[in-house]
């Protein structure tokens, strides 16, 4: 006889006679169990046997759907004097019966390192010809809150309105915020309202007395998390000091600039003063001519200048001595950069003599200029 077949004929004794033989689930019904995310937890299913049940002995723990339309997804067996783990590849490695012996009366499951995927409905189905009992378990893992963050928005400054948030990024909700003040008197500013789902702190017309250190505590059914935050309430900055610091500093800047301008423009200049000083200075220009060699070409140009009647021998000497006193020192003084005149160009005795010019005696001259 297979196991349909016992089923049916066990649905009809039961029917017919209204008893049912010896096998038994203690505490049967549904039953909910909650969890922490990360725990172990034990499905009870404990059962009875009686001579009646002469069948052999089966145990199923399986996944109850959601939906009447899928099916269900067995987790472990147990037949034939026989362990089968690992049916279920999300709790692979994570579940196994409880008792080492399940034909002993306990068939209890136990699931290790639960997570969120795990809530479900399991089953416990426990089989013996004629008998066929079964219990079901409502799981469910509850994430507790990850550490929140806390921080402050808004403007810290005395007379503003500030904000405290606390925010757990993980949780199985409901999550609820709690907000304590540690520090001063250790009492919230009147002023202050707490919401328990956002875990927001609002703080109206901020004092100095609203610094201090605040404690947020975020909790659900399994666990809780908490996080500290240094509030200072600052009071608010010196406009009229920051503007006239500002504009110091802004003239104190043109100042250095226009220093350092004024340097530049200077050093330019000189140095171009310097370059245009050196075009002057010729290395090729001859030096002064000695007062002996001036006097000579006085001299020379004195017989000349005789020569062609414009002087006489009555007034060279007072001609003379005068211009030798003087074209030497301004041929001698006069600066390099200006070369001497050329020498006046010599005129031949015939053309003289042409142009009316009448010979001049000229008297003899020392070395010195004077008349011998």
């Amino acid at each position: 006889m297979d196991l349909a077949t016992s089923h049916h004929v066990f649905l009809l004794v039961v029917a017919v006679t209204g008893t049912v033989y010896g096998l038994d689930i203690l505490s049967s019904g549904t039953s909910t169990v909650e969890k922490a995310s990360g725990e172990t937890v034990k499905l009870d299913c404990q059962f009875t046997l009686s001579p009646e049940d002469t069948g052999p002995l089966d145990i199923e723990w399986s996944i109850q759907p959601s939906d009447n339309q899928d099916e269900e997804k067995v987790v472990i067996m147990y037949s034939g004097d026989r362990a089968y783990p690992d049916y279920y590849t999300p709790l692979k490695g994570r579940a196994h019966f409880n008792s080492p012996d399940p034909k002993n009366g306990d068939a209890s499951m136990v699931l290790l390192s639960l997570k969120a995927s795990d809530t479900a409905t399991y089953q416990c189905k426990v089989k013996k010809v004629p008998g066929i009992k079964s219990k079901k378990t409502l799981l469910s893992v509850i994430l507790a809150p990850s550490k929140p963050r806390c921080y402050a928005d808004g403007s810290t400054e005395v007379g503003k309105n500030v904000a405290l948030r606390c925010v757990s990024s993980e949780g199985t909700s409901p999550i609820k915020y709690e907000w304590t003040k540690l520090s001063g008197d250790k009492l919230l500013p009147a002023s202050a309202g707490v919401d328990p789902v956002s875990g927001v702190l609002n703080i109206r017309n901020a004092s100095a007395a609203t610094s201090g250190t605040y404690r947020c505590l975020a909790q659900n059914r399994v666990g809780q998390q908490d996080c500290v935050l240094e509030l200072s309430i600052t009071p608010p900055p010196n406009t009229a000091g920051v503007i006239a610091a500002t504009v110091i500093c802004i003239l104190i800047a043109l100042i250095l600039i226009a220093i350092i301008l004024f340097c530049c423009l200077r050093a330019r200049n000189k140095k171009k003063y310097e370059k245009e000083i050196s075009y002057e200075i010729r290395e090729d220009v001859p030096p002064p001519k000695s007062r002996v060699s001036t006097a000579r070409s006085f001299t020379s140009v004195g017989s000349q200048r005789s020569s062609l009647g414009s002087m006489s021998p009555s007034n060279l000497h007072e001609y003379s001595k005068p211009q030798y006193d003087k074209i030497p020192s301004e041929e001698y003084d006069r600066p390099p950069s200006h070369a001497p005149l050329p020498p006046p160009s010599r005129v031949a005795g015939p053309n003289l003599s042409r142009m009316g010019a009448v010979p001049v005696m000229i008297p003899a001259q020392n070395r010195d200029g004077s008349i011998v």
